[in-house]
Parts: C-alpha cells; structure tokens; sequence
C-alpha cells in the first residue's frame, strides 16, 4: 500500500508539530531544572546574587534568586514561542524544523547554564559583591547549549520523498540540450558582507578576551571561526540528480532531486529584509531556505511540498534553466508505477 503524494505534501503540518513539541518541552524542561537546583541552594546563596559582570571582572548588577530565576525562565519561554512560530508556520522543509528544533533545546540549555553557571559562582558567599566569573565559565555557558542542540537537530526525521506529478511549467526556461548530452554546472558562492560581519564578530570576541585576559573565552571566537567558515563558502552544482549545495568544509548541504524541481528560475534577494541576514537563513516568505551570501542575483528552486531554496550564486540563469531541463528529463526517464 503506498501513501498519497497529496498526503505526502501536506502532512509537513504534523511533523512540524511534533517536532516542535518535544523540543519545545525539551528546552522548557532543561531550563526549569535548573531553576529548581538553582532554588534549593537558596541558603547558600548571598540575598541578592550578582547577574551581571563588569569588564575588570566586578559585578555591576544584582537581582534576588527568585528574581533571577522568573527572568530567565522568561527569557526562555520567549525564545521557545519565537522558534515554535518558525517551526510550526515555515517548517514545511525539514530543514527548517531541525533548525526550530535545536535552537528550542539552544535555548533551554542557554537558561540552564545561566542560572547555573551564575548561581554556582556564588555559592557560600555572603555578598555578591565577591563573586567572580571565570572565564571558563563564561565560556561553558555561552558552548555547553551547543551540544543538546546539535543533538535535538539530528534526531528530527527528515523529508520523504516527494517526486513532482506535474511537468515543469512550459515559460521556464529551458538549456539547449540534446537528447543524448549530458551537462553539468558548478559554481562556487562565498564572500559577501555576511563574511565581513562575521570576521568582526570573531575579531571583537578575541579582543575582549585578551583584554580581559581571559584566556578560555578565546573558545568562542575559535568556534565562530569554524562556523563562519562553514556558513560562508558554497559548492554549487546542477547535474542529472538536481541540485546540490554544499559547504566547502562538507557540512552543511542540501540536495534537491531533479525529479522534486517544480521549477527554477532567477531572482534578486534582499538578505536582511528577505532573510534577517546572511548565511544559511529560514526566509520570511513562505519559509524559503536560504543560501544567502550577498544581496543580488539568486538561484530560486521551488520545489514540491510547498517547499523551497534560494542560493546566492553567479550565472545564476544558466543553472536555473540547465536544471528545468534536467527535471523535464527526470519525469520522462521516470518507471511508470
């Protein structure tokens, strides 16, 4: 018995709901144990602990343990609903939902590691005054949520397959291919201002530390760095299979099978009012997945199950109709059921 392709297209409604409400809980659940051990050491923490550290290491801002805990609680319920939004409204790609799902655990592991990280610097101490934030311990705070997270994103299923029932629409446009040619097109997208934004972003966080001498926090700039470098250097390529884009470093990457092309076509993208930045995003409109690098010409995949990807890349016209052909030739070359 084999399931509907109509079902198949619509049924993303309720993996989104599924996956957003166990991360959601997840997350919740991260934060509010933490909030529970944070509270049973309430005898052995000073009347108001310190929440915020000055750059010399002195503590500038207080707030009670209830106080501290109702505020990052809140914190967390508030970055829950944001990602839950994406997940449920935009999560038709599976991509998509693994995003909402692991920045929903990012967020409760964030809340965990505040209250405790923070808290358990303060133990035994009579006035917070004293209190000191090593910098490992901000650094633990800032990587420790990672690791659920990554975990939360890889569990989520990923898309069935879903091979499109409808021809190619006759106005796209089309490469010149002969019934027995093959072709393939590779591009590579890099650079852009994303690149300059995260360059500035691991040059301040490595100034901070050494002007703090804090030598731990030298971790995050370093993570940055991988991840920037991962985010902000594309291979492109359209061949028989479809399209894949891949990072340089292998990781991330998406394929779309050229029998899933509904169609392709070129268009101008706007990353901060499209996107909110630069990137691998979750669009705005209608939850495109985004390899968003620079303003300017994109490649636009639609695809089936309502779903979408747009690349920042080079001659870009000639890979959208190099691949509206290549689907045309994937439907003829498909074994009647």
């Amino acid at each position: 018995m084999t399931t509907p392709l109509d079902t198949v297209r619509t049924d993303w409604h309720g993996r989104a709901r599924r996956s957003t409400l166990w991360s959601s809980v997840a997350g919740l659940g991260l934060t509010l144990t933490a909030a529970a051990v944070v509270r049973s050491w309430r005898d052995d923490l000073p009347a108001r602990v310190a929440t915020h550290w000055g750059p010399d290491g002195t503590p500038d801002a207080t707030m009670t343990v209830t106080g501290l805990v109702t505020a990052v609680l809140a914190l967390t319920v508030g970055l829950l609903a944001l990602f839950a939004v994406v997940g449920l409204v935009w999560g038709s790609s599976a991509s998509t939902r693994r995003m909402a799902a692991g920045s929903a655990v990012w967020s409760g592991g964030l809340g965990a590691t505040l209250l405790l990280v923070g808290a358990g610097a303060q133990r035994g101490l009579d006035d917070a005054s004293s209190a000191t934030l090593s910098g490992w311990a901000v650094a633990a705070t800032i990587l420790l949520p990672l690791v659920p997270a990554v975990v939360a994103a890889l569990v989520v299923p990923g898309d069935a397959r879903q091979p499109a029932d409808a021809p190619v629409p006759p106005e796209a446009a089309r490469a010149r291919l002969g019934t027995d040619e093959r072709a393939a097109w590779l591009r590579t997208a890099q650079g852009g201002t994303g690149l300059a934004v995260g360059a500035a972003a691991v040059v301040g966080t490595t100034v901070l530390a050494v002007l703090t001498r804090q030598w731990p926090l030298l971790l995050v700039p370093a993570v940055l760095t991988l991840l920037f470098a991962a985010m902000f250097a594309f291979r492109v390529r359209v061949d028989a299979t479809g399209l894949t884009a891949r990072s340089v470093l292998g990781w991330p990457g998406t394929h779309v099978p050229a029998d899933e092309v509904v169609a392709a076509s070129v268009v101008h993208v706007d990353p901060f009012r499209e996107f909110g930045g630069w990137g691998w995003r979750v669009g705005f409109r209608g939850g495109r997945i985004g390899i968003v690098l620079r303003a300017g010409e994109a490649l636009l995949v639609e695809r089936t199950g309502e779903r979408s990807l747009v690349v920042t890349v080079d001659d870009a016209a000639t890979g959208a109709a190099l691949l509206n052909t290549l689907a045309d030739r994937s439907r003829q070359n498909r074994t009647p059921h």
